[in-house]
């Protein structure tokens, strides 16, 4: 982490003149975290969850940065469009659609030459895609969403995203495209979801950490052998998908590893929101946040700001709630919490606060944070450089 207690200065005179609440995108650390996640990467091609990033000119800046960066994993068939129509291109759709409309203008886009790929995870998706398909006379490329989450007892350890959860039925779906000829089988995904999103390093949750770690070893074996042994049963069968993606920015170090995977989704490495403090083998620099402004002072050690309460999805947590990056010290009250209208901040360390001072806030997740701003200003070397909008900023809302 860098030296939060002399940047709290730096950042409150850089954005002196703006007002609160505000978003702002470290570039210094940005870059960082650009080069962490090259390096982690090793030779797998990189694509970029754009859900984490939910700014279009971030995106042009991270993709037109090195040739390791291949693509983008949208999150809605909206949002896909929407970026085609931005210049992006090998757009993988992380997530099924069903809407028949936007499945049309996507066959549009892929009959102009676009490549875009749809996810599917049940015959019930390949049926569906398949007919729009032969409507507009077009091969749309598809992916198949392995599940790669580990039952242990009586515990599901993973989210419950994909029904394909063996070899021989990611085969049976990956046989029935193969015969379609309206549909190619592009790639095969498997995100682990139990190592990539979950922390195993949380101060608060000590023996818990353990038990985790022990859980993300066997499951890390488990799914390995598992996306193997698809794989090699396809390259038999003659079915030789153009991509395998897997990961996520918490499981770049054992994702890399696998031979059969080409390719790694990140996204959250390069905010680094507040969860990515809380994993033991892996970090990143925080490189994103907000501030918002002090407007009272009930008592000494008290600072009251307006508004700040932007809680991440997922289930009910402390670690969904926003965590008081500056000043160094400074965190938010039990009872409280971070609130709608007003946040209370207890600070006892060096810095003076004074009404109309900011404290500087970290989201627990990335791009969720765009969600609440329209623009990001872009912070290097003591001032602002410039200025990205957000979708939000752009008028645009996909979930």
């Amino acid at each position: 982490m860098p030296n939060q207690a002399s940047t709290y200065a730096a950042y409150k005179a850089a954005f002196a003149g703006l007002a609160k609440p505000f978003a702002y995108l470290d570039l210094d650390l940005l870059e960082q975290n650009r080069q962490q996640v090259l390096r982690l990467a090793t030779t797998k091609k990189i694509r970029i969850a754009s859900k984490s990033i939910r700014s279009v000119h971030v995106l042009h800046l991270l993709m037109d940065s090195d040739p390791a960066f291949i693509g983008l994993m949208t999150f809605t068939g909206e949002e896909t469009i929407f970026l085609a129509s931005q210049g992006f291109n090998d757009l993988l759709l992380g997530y099924p659609i069903w809407n028949p409309t936007l499945i049309e203008s996507i066959a549009g886009l892929v009959d102009q030459g676009r490549a875009i790929t749809l996810m599917v995870d049940s015959m019930a998706h390949v049926a569906h895609i398949e007919q729009i398909a032969r409507k507009f006379k077009v091969k749309m490329p598809v992916c198949i969403d392995l599940d790669l989450s580990s039952d242990f007892w009586k515990l599901h350890f993973g989210v419950w995203r994909s029904p394909t959860r063996t070899v021989e039925a990611a085969v049976q779906l990956a046989e029935k495209i193969a015969l379609s000829d309206n549909l190619v089988l592009d790639g095969i995904m498997g995100y682990e979801a139990q190592i990539a999103g979950l922390g195993d390093q949380n101060p608060a949750t000590r023996m818990k950490n353990h038990v985790i770690r022990l859980l993300k070893q066997s499951s890390i074996a488990e799914f390995t052998k598992t996306r193997a042994e698809l794989l090699h049963t396809l390259n038999q069968k003659g079915i030789t998908p153009r991509f395998v993606n897997g990961g996520g920015s918490g499981s770049l170090l054992t994702t890399t590893l696998e031979d059969v995977v080409t390719e790694v989704t990140v996204g959250s490495a390069f905010y680094a929101p507040a969860l990515f403090d809380y994993y033991q083998d892996i970090q990143f620099q925080p490189a994103a946040g907000y501030a918002i402004e002090i407007v009272r002072q009930p008592r000494t050690d008290t600072y009251t700001c307006l508004g700040g309460g932007y809680t991440a999805s997922g289930a009910c947590a402390r670690d969904k709630l926003p965590k008081v990056h500056l000043p160094q010290g400074a965190e938010l009250t039990k009872l409280e919490g971070a609130g709608e209208v007003q946040t209370p901040i207890v600070y006892q360390g060096p810095e003076t606060l004074n009404l109309g001072d900011p404290i500087f806030m970290r989201h627990s997740k990335a791009g969720e944070l765009c969600e609440r701003f329209t623009q990001l200003h872009g912070y290097s070397q003591g001032e602002i450089k410039m200025v990205f909008p957000t979708y939000r900023g752009l008028g645009r809302c996909f979930l």
